[in-house]
C-alpha cells in the first residue's frame, strides 16, 4: 500500500501533489506547455510534492494533454523519484489491452513511481467521443465501465482463467515476462458512480472537486460507506483535485485565475481556445450569464496570497477530510503555475531539494 499512500512533509496536513492540464496559453505553443510541465514536475520533486498527475482532454486547444502516457514518458526520463500517472485516462475511449500495454511500459521506464487513474466519462464533447471511439452509442462505453475496468485489470494481472477467450493473450510489457509490479489503479468521479465502485473494489478513489465542488462531500462520504477492505488496501484512501493559484500579491492572482474563468466561459458556450493573457482577461466584459457564471466557478478556485492559499487549502481538506491534496494551478504563462507552486511550497515550508525528509502520514477520518 506503500505507492498508493502519501506522505505529509513541512506544516501540510495532507500529502500535496499535482494536477496538469499542460495548458497552453495565447502566444505560446504546444511545446512551451510541455516544457513547462517538465518545469512544474522537476520542481514539485524538488520541493516533496508526492505525485504528478496528466489528464486526458481531446479538441480543446488550450490544453496538450491527449495523450498522457507519451507526456507521462516524456516526464519519467526528467525526473528521478516523484510518482507519475493519469488523471486520468478515460478508459471508454480506450481498448483495456492498449492501457495495459502503455501502462506496463511506463511501469517498465519508471518502476515503482506510476499511476494508473481511470475515468468513465470522455473527456471531451459527444462529437469527439465518437470519432474517438468509433460508434454514437456512447453511453454505452460509460454503462460497460465495471466490464472494462475488470478486463483491463485482468491484463495488467495477466490473469484470465482457463477457457476465456483472452486466456492465451499478454499485455506486454507485463507478468508474463516474469515476476513485476504493476501500476496501481485509481477510479476518478465527479459523482458518485465511481464513488461508489472504488469503494465495493477496495481502490482509492480521485475525487474532481475543481469543476464539481458541490458533490465532494456526499462523493467522498459514498466512497467511505461503501468501502470494502481489499489486497489493495485495508481502509479508503481518498485525494481530491483543487483548483489553487497563490501570487505574492493578491490583485495579481485574481488578474491570473481570471484567465482560466474566461477559458472555462468560452468552453461552455461551444467556444473553446488558447487561455487568454491577463489582460485579454481583465478586459474582457462578460454578459450577466457569464458574470454569473465565474462568479460561482472562482468560488472554488482558492488564490491569493500564499498564507490566504494555505488558510484555503487547510479548510478545504478538514472539511472534506481528504487524504490528498492534488493542486491543479491554471494561468496562461509559465512563470505564475511554477511561482504558484513554489509559493505554496514555502507556505508549508515544504523542504528544498531532492532529499527532503518526510514524516509517514496517518489518514484521519476514514
Amino acid at each position: 500500500m506503500d505507492d498508493i499512500r502519501g506522505t505529509a512533509i513541512g506544516t501540510a496536513p495532507v500529502p500535496l501533489s499535482v494536477l496538469d492540464l499542460v495548458t497552453v496559453g495565447v502566444g505560446r505553443t504546444a511545446s512551451d506547455a510541455l516544457r513547462t510541465s517538465v518545469d512544474i514536475s522537476r520542481l514539485a520533486e524538488s520541493r516533496g510534492f508526492h505525485r504528478h498527475w496528466v489528464a486526458e482532454h481531446h479538441s480543446m486547444p488550450g490544453v496538450a494533454s491527449s495523450s498522457p502516457a507519451v507526456i507521462l514518458a516524456h516526464l519519467a526520463a526528467h525526473t528521478q523519484r516523484i510518482r507519475l500517472g493519469s488523471g486520468g485516462v478515460m478508459l471508454p475511449n480506450h481498448a483495456p489491452l492498449v492501457i495495459a500495454e502503455q501502462f506496463g511500459t511506463l511501469e517498465a521506464l519508471a518502476p515503482g513511481r506510476v499511476d494508473l487513474g481511470l475515468g468513465r466519462a470522455p473527456g471531451t464533447d459527444g462529437a469527439t467521443a465518437a470519432a474517438l471511439r468509433r460508434t454514437e452509442r456512447l453511453n454505452e462505453g460509460a454503462d460497460d465501465f465495471p466490464q472494462q475496468l475488470a478486463e483491463l485489470t485482468r491484463f495488467l494481472d495477466d490473469d484470465f482463467p482457463d477457457g476465456h477467450p483472452y486466456a492465451r493473450i499478454h499485455a506486454v510489457p507485463g507478468p508474463v515476462q516474469g515476476p513485476s509490479a504493476r501500476p496501481p489503479i485509481w477510479l476518478l468521479g465527479s459523482s458518485g458512480f465511481s464513488a461508489r465502485l472504488a469503494g465495493v473494489l477496495g481502490l482509492p478513489f480521485a475525487f474532481a472537486h475543481h469543476f464539481s465542488a458541490q458533490n465532494t462531500v456526499p462523493a467522498l462520504d459514498l466512497y467511505r460507506e461503501s468501502f470494502r477492505p481489499s489486497a489493495v488496501l485495508d481502509t479508503p484512501y481518498a485525494l481530491i483535485g483543487v483548483s489553487a493559484l497563490a501570487s505574492d500579491d493578491e490583485k495579481e492572482a485574481r488578474r491570473q485565475v481570471l484567465t482560466g474563468a474566461l477559458s472555462m466561459v468560452r468552453l461552455r458556450t461551444g467556444r473553446p481556445g488558447l487561455i487568454p493573457t491577463p489582460d485579454e482577461a481583465a478586459a474582457y466584459e462578460f454578459s450577466p450569464m457569464e458574470r454569473e457564471f465565474v462568479d460561482s466557478w472562482l468560488v472554488n478556485v482558492i488564490h491569493g496570497t500564499p498564507d490566504a492559499v494555505r488558510t484555503g487549502l487547510d479548510d478545504l481538506q478538514k472539511r472534506t477530510g481528504a487524504d490528498e491534496l492534488m493542486i491543479t494551478t491554471n494561468a496562461h504563462g509559465a512563470d505564475a503555475r511554477l511561482r504558484s507552486y513554489e509559493l505554496i511550497a514555502d507556505a508549508y515550508d515544504l523542504p528544498r531539494g531532492v532529499q527532503a525528509d518526510r514524516r509517514k502520514f496517518s489518514p484521519s477520518g476514514v
